[in-house]
């Protein structure tokens, strides 16, 4: 049986040059290995701290999804843009390649005032940053951050003054 570890994938200078893009999907095609990562993830103190779940734009969809199910807690999530209908809640962030920007839809969120951000991996913290600091402009508290993977050597969560619990730090 394949570890974790072994099915992230690197792919270099993807989306450009000097990036080595981790993908997490290959963990898709081992659903034992993918059932016990989202068991894993659902266990954490961070998510029972919480009463919904923001998934942020687009693997993190399907990390955020199972652990919703598993942990039977509400879901919103985090699009880029223009793929949300309604009245949005917006803002701009860098990558470590580029820039974009992050919506939620503003009716979403207001049945809840705690929530755990669910990714698949943080790097530089940008992407998570943007959605903190949209959940923060609406006086809305963190309990913090589930990742699969944590690439330790950019230093993302030095960003966030809430807990950070990856399952698999590199």
């Amino acid at each position: 049986m394949k570890k974790l570890e072994d099915l992230i994938l690197t792919y270099k200078d993807f989306p450009k040059k000097g990036i080595d893009f981790k993908d997490v999907l290959e963990i898709l095609q081992h659903p034992d290995i993918f059932q016990d990562l989202i068991l894993k993830m659902s266990s954490n103190q961070i998510l029972k701290n919480a009463e919904a779940i923001i998934s942020i734009d687009a693997r993190g969809f399907i990390f955020g999804s199972a652990v919703a199910l598993e942990s039977s807690k509400p879901m919103i999530v985090a699009r880029k843009p223009g793929k949300l209908p309604g009245h949005l809640l917006s803002r701009n962030y860098d990558l470590e390649y580029g820039k974009n920007s992050l919506s939620i839809q503003s009716k979403a969120l207001k049945k809840f005032h705690t929530f755990v951000i669910v990714d698949d991996l943080l790097a530089t913290g940008g992407t998570v940053d943007c959605v903190s600091k949209l959940l923060q402009e609406q006086r809305k508290e963190i309990s913090g951050l589930l990742t699969v993977v944590e690439l330790i050597g950019l230093k993302g969560r030095s960003k966030f003054n809430f807990p950070v619990k990856s399952i698999i730090s590199i």
